[in-house]
């Protein structure tokens, strides 16, 4: 409830007055010197309880009273007596000249208090908002890290029981369909302006061009990816036949070498050297796990289909980023949908065909692994979502820390449940790869980012001994002057 300010008592200030006298110079002419004269200082003040004392329009003399004039110029001066008001102590009294100072910005000790106790909430909150955003993105980091490794552990487990890679690999992406109806229904949820499925499918489906998605476009588009798509996932569950979980995903993390590579070749990014020394590295990492139990037998063969998988994943992105360019999380939902399609359209061939060459042959239908493969697909299904949504919501840098940090996952995993034993050059060639690995997240000024920190370091260092020497002075000073005498530095 906003009160009415009461009315402020009016304040006249009758004097001092200036009284002009007529003097006649020596010279016998007459010529008017005007002199002021102080007459005693009248008030008229309100006391509390009490009515107002009636104000006078004007003085005796003709002078308007002080109580009319309502705000003073810009200056703070009126005329000759509110000069001599201030130089005599009385301009302190005038009703304005307070609130005309805090217009001009000179605040009063109370506001400058309020405001800085305003300013102190607004940091709490911007704190408060940095925080969640630090726990939100590490969240999604282990998140993400926590669904590949779920995903490589539980497709390890169903080889157990059911050794179909290719009908997995089939099985698994056409759980992408649910990738636009779970985008959809966040929308209904968060989204403001609401759209009908429709109208919101045929807005991210500008992915494809502006005229939307076609048939053309579906099966021109869609096909080369859905096709890589399938072979990375292939290859990597074949890798997974052969070697260890943690071995198959630090060699899928050389993915981000490759893609350097055909980005600097084909896309004609800039070119980078300390990009070329982690390629460098992971190649070497690939060499030394090729050799880690000698270029023979299984060990070979799962690291060749391991890499394999990392080049189309690789060949995937760079495409992707030449075709269709970056997309927001609706067109991503869109698109990993419409390979769920495409999957389920064209694909679904291929599974029956492996099944009647008796290459991949299974029982019937109830002797299936259901809850494995359902599993797998899930935990897939999530990664790639994480993946999506965790670009919009914090940086692309962690989302690959996210997938890097499954190669100690999976390590711990195998050797606490599986028990496997790691030699030290497969120990060896996993580190160089997850470093290689961490030098392609360096941004491309990191070379001129780390000059500019270097040489503020080296003048903060310089300039602590230079405060030392002042605070010292200072001591000495004091001390000197405490015992009678001063000291006068050289020149």
């Amino acid at each position: 409830m906003v009160s009415a300010e009461p009315p402020r008592p009016a304040l006249c200030l009758a004097g001092p007055a200036i009284v002009s006298t007529a003097s006649t110079g020596a010279s016998g002419r007459d010529a008017e010197v005007e002199s002021f004269g102080l007459q005693p200082l009248k008030t008229a003040t309100h006391l509390p309880g009490k009515g107002y004392p009636s104000r006078p329009e004007k003085e005796p003399d003709g002078r308007p009273c002080f109580g009319e004039v309502d705000k003073p110029p810009t200056n703070g001066v009126l005329t000759i007596e509110d000069r001599i008001l201030r130089i005599t102590g009385y301009y302190g009294y005038y009703p304005g000249y307070s609130s005309h100072k805090r217009e001009d910005g000179s605040d009063s000790p109370a506001e400058t208090a309020g405001s800085q106790a305003g300013g102190a909430p607004s940091q709490c909150q911007s704190c408060a908002c940095t925080a969640l955003r630090v726990l939100g993105s590490l969240l999604v980091v282990l998140s993400i890290s926590s669904s590949w490794v779920g995903t490589t552990q539980v497709m390890k487990l169903t080889f157990q029981s059911f050794s179909c890679p290719f009908f997995m690999t089939w099985f698994s992406t056409n759980w992408n369909i649910l990738f636009f109806p779970i985008y959809y229904s966040g929308h209904l949820v968060t989204g403001s302006p609401k759209q009908t499925p429709i109208q919101k499918f045929r807005e991210c489906s500008r992915i494809f061009g502006e005229d939307g998605l076609t048939l053309k476009l579906f099966v021109k588009r869609t096909a080369p990816f859905s096709i890589l798509w399938t072979l990375t996932n292939y290859l990597y569950l074949l890798a997974l036949r052969k070697l260890s979980a943690t071995d198959v995903s630090a060699l899928y993390c050389c993915h981000k070498a490759f893609v350097f590579l055909l980005s600097w070749i084909v896309l004609k990014d800039r070119f980078m050297g300390i990009r070329i020394v982690a390629a460098i590295m992971a190649i070497t990492g690939i060499v030394m796990m090729a050799y880690a139990d000698g270029f023979h037998g299984d060990s070979i063969i799962g690291v060749a289909l391991a890499v394999g998988s990392a080049s189309t994943s690789a060949l995937y992105k760079v495409l992707f980023k030449m075709f269709l360019g970056s997309a927001n999380l609706g067109e991503a939902a869109h698109f990993f949908s419409t390979l769920g399609f495409f999957n389920l359209i064209f694909i679904s061939c291929i599974p029956l065909i492996l099944f009647f060459t008796k290459v991949e042959h299974w029982g019937s239908f109830s002797t299936l692994p259901w809850g494995y493969l359902c599993g797998a697909a899930g935990l897939w299904l999530v990664f790639n979502i994480l993946v999506n949504v965790g670009v919009v919501l914090t940086y692309p840098i962690l989302i690959s820390i996210g997938t890097l940090l499954s190669v100690p996952g999976n390590a711990a995993v195998d050797v606490l449940k599986h028990e496997v034993i790691f030699s030290v050059v497969r120990l060896a060639a996993s580190f160089i790869i997850c470093l290689g690995f961490l030098l392609l997240l360096l941004p491309e000024e990191w070379d001129s980012m780390t000059l500019r920190f270097l040489s503020t370091f080296a003048e903060k260092k310089g300039e602590e001994p230079g405060e030392e020497l002042s605070e010292s002075s200072v001591h000495t000073r004091s001390r000197s002057r405490a015992n009678g005498a001063v000291s006068i530095p050289l020149a």
